[in-house]
């Protein structure tokens, strides 16, 4: 089996919010392959964007370990980072916020080339930008256009030109959908795909969409209040699901066939979401879960393997492997 891009180590991010410490990402683990798309689910609030901007060091993280071409990340220099950034990068959720408005479209692109001096002279520049442009769909005519011109989508086009810029392994698409016309949603999905099979990128996805993460992804893991739930491949996960916050977050997809979706049983879980500062010991979906059991309150489960390339934390995972 292929060897680990990225290899993410019980990564923690706690932020001290003055009535406590607010645990967003709280050990998560898992690996992503050279290629693949990781998609990262949850419903809001839970630390999947957290995590993503812990990974590449967006945040300095807490705890924890980012192996990337054998090496931890996290112990790198400002300065041994700056090379090891050229490889990480990010699409950010949303278009309008992530572009700066008072910069021409060719310097937003062009920036990352500025910072790491990756061209010769001005033509070189020019051209890498013009080659960009036209990668993600847009024309030599919008380099000099302001951000401002643009629809959402034609923006985060931009976003992913210039997270292209430096020929990067590994990108970071922080919900890129979620702000975009759902006519517009597929387009920029079925882009972020041609161009990892063109340029050979691996992503990790985050996203809520649940329908579009198992449309884009190889591998899906299931996150809840800064801890990872499951984790299995896409087919897997949607087809058999084990934790009950899995199976409770997919029984909320829509089935565009009336008669199925009306014979469809939806899981409807009580309560509200536990707040993620100071949180109680034991597993962190015990207020909700419908399966709970002392054991669960008092002690955390272990993110374990219970069938082959199936993650699961659940101390009743071999009760929920029968229902």
């Amino acid at each position: 089996m292929a060897k680990p891009l990225i290899s993410v180590r019980n990564i923690k991010k706690h932020f001290n919010v003055g009535s406590g410490m607010l645990k967003a990402v709280d050990g998560i683990s898992f690996d992503i392959y050279p290629g693949e798309t990781f998609g990262l689910v949850g419903e809001s609030g839970c630390g999947k964007s957290t995590a993503g901007r812990t990974i590449i060091r967006l945040y300095e993280p807490t705890e924890g370990e980012l192996i990337f071409n054998g090496q931890n990340v996290y112990d790198l220099s400002r300065k041994e980072m700056q090379e090891v950034r050229k490889n990480f990068q990010m699409i950010f959720q949303d278009p309008y916020a992530s572009l700066n408005p008072r910069m021409t479209v060719e310097d937003i692109i062009g920036e990352p080339l500025d910072i790491h001096k990756s061209y010769k002279n001005n033509d070189e520049r020019k051209d890498r930008i013009v080659e960009l442009l036209r990668l993600v769909g847009l024309n030599e005519e919008h380099a000099m256009r302001f951000p401002h011109e643009f629809s959402g989508g034609q923006r985060q086009r931009i976003g992913i030109a210039r997270a292209l810029a430096l020929n990067p392994k590994f990108i970071v698409c922080d919900e890129p959908i979620s702000a975009l016309d759902v006519s517009i949603q597929a387009q920029v999905v079925n882009l972020l795909k041609d161009l990892q099979n063109k340029l050979g990128l691996t992503y990790l996805f985050i996203a809520h969409d649940l329908s579009m993460v198992r449309y884009i992804s190889d591998r899906v893991g299931v996150m809840y209040l800064g801890h990872m739930m499951e984790l299995a491949d896409s087919e897997e996960l949607y087809e058999n699901p084990i934790h009950p916050y899995t199976k409770a977050l997919l029984s909320a997809i829509p089935i565009p066939d009336p008669d199925i979706q009306r014979s469809k049983k939806r899981i409807m879980l009580e309560g509200d979401v536990p707040s993620p500062i100071n949180p109680k010991p034991g597993c962190r979906f015990v207020d909700r879960c419908p399966y709970a059991t002392d054991t669960c309150r008092k002690e955390t489960p272990e993110f374990e393997e219970v069938k082959p390339g199936h993650f699961v934390a659940c101390h009743n995972h071999n009760s929920q492997l029968k229902r």
